[in-house]
C-alpha cells in the first residue's frame, strides 16, 4: 500500500514571477495511470481563489482536455470580473510538456457554515454506519490507488460492482473523508464530487476508464468536520455519453455540495 499524501500538500500551487502558478502531483492520485479528475480540477481551482482573492469555490466548471499524469505543472490563472461579494476566475492547468489538461471558470467568494435552510426537498442518503460499509483499498486495476490517498466507503448494496456482482442501478453511495483526520475544505469538496467509482458500474456496463468530458460543482458551504455522506446517480446512458448527479451532506445533515459531471460509457 502506497503512504497516504496529503491532499492539501498535492493540490499545492505556488506562484511564480510571471504570475502564474507551479504544481507537483505527487504519484498515487491516480486511477491506472491517470490521475483523479478532482485531483486536476481541485489544483486549478487553488491558482483560481488566489488571483480572485476569495477562498471558497462557489460554482466551478470544468473541462478535461488531456488525460493527467502525476509530476510538476504549471497553472495559468486570471480574473474575469470582481464584485464586492463575488469574484469570477478562469484557468488552466498544463503539464510539463505545456500541454492544457483541464480548464476552468468559476466564482469564488467566502462561505460559512450551512446555518440557513429556507427549504429543502431532500435529505442525505440512508447509509449504515461507516464501520458497516465497505472499505474500498487500492490494486493493480480497480478499485484504483486512488482510494489509498482518501478514505471511501461504499454502502453494502452498491459495493458488489468490484466483485462482478453489480446491482442493477446506476448508483453508488457512501462515505468520504481524508486521511490522518486532515480536514475537508471548499477545495476538498472539490475531489468529494469525484472520488467514488463510476455510477454505471453497477448497471453491468464494462469496468473501465470512465473519461470525464465536463464537470460542474456547486459548493453551498464549508463542510462540518467529520464524515461527508455521498449521493452519485445516473438517469441516462445514450449516444455513448452518461451524467452524474451528486449530493454531498455534512456531518450536521447539511448539503454542502452537488456536481453534475458528462462522462463517457467506458468501454473495457
Amino acid at each position: 500500500m502506497v503512504t497516504p499524501g496529503s491532499f492539501a500538500a498535492a493540490t499545492a500551487v505556488q506562484p511564480t514571477v510571471d504570475g502564474g502558478f507551479t504544481a507537483s502531483i505527487p504519484e498515487g492520485w491516480d486511477i491506472i495511470g491517470n490521475v483523479d479528475g478532482g485531483i486536476l480540477l481541485a489544483v486549478a481551482a487553488r491558482a483560481a481563489a488566489v488571483v480572485a482573492e476569495r477562498p471558497d469555490p462557489v460554482t466551478v466548471t470544468c473541462h478535461y482536455l488531456a488525460p493527467g499524469r502525476a509530476g510538476d505543472h504549471t497553472v495559468q490563472a486570471e480574473v474575469v470580473r470582481s464584485g464586492r461579494r463575488f469574484a469570477t476566475a478562469r484557468s488552466t492547468l498544463l503539464d510539463a510538456d505545456g500541454r492544457p489538461v483541464v480548464t476552468t471558470l468559476g466564482t469564488y467568494g467566502s462561505l460559512g457554515a450551512a446555518d440557513e435552510r429556507l427549504h429543502v426537498d431532500g435529505s442525505p442518503p440512508d447509509l449504515p454506519a461507516p464501520e458497516e460499509c465497505e472499505h474500498l483499498v487500492g490494486g493493480d486495476g480497480f478499485p484504483p490507488t486512488f482510494t489509498d490517498r482518501v478514505e471511501v466507503r461504499l454502502h453494502p448494496e452498491d459495493s458488489g460492482l468490484f466483485r462482478g456482482e453489480p446491482s442493477g442501478v446506476p448508483q453508488v453511495r457512501g462515505w468520504f473523508r481524508l486521511l490522518d483526520g486532515e480536514p475537508v475544505d471548499t477545495i476538498g469538496l472539490l475531489l468529494a464530487v469525484d472520488a467514488f467509482p463510476p455510477t454505471v458500474f453497477n448497471a453491468s456496463l464494462p469496468l473501465g476508464w470512465t473519461p470525464t468530458v465536463e464537470l460542474t460543482a456547486h459548493v453551498r458551504a464549508r463542510p462540518a468536520p467529520g464524515w461527508l455522506a455521498c449521493e452519485f446517480r445516473t438517469r441516462f446512458v445514450t449516444g455513448g455519453f452518461l451524467e452524474v448527479d451528486g449530493e454531498v451532506w455534512d456531518a450536521t445533515g447539511a448539503l454542502v455540495a452537488q456536481s453534475r459531471q458528462l462522462a463517457l460509457v467506458p468501454r473495457g
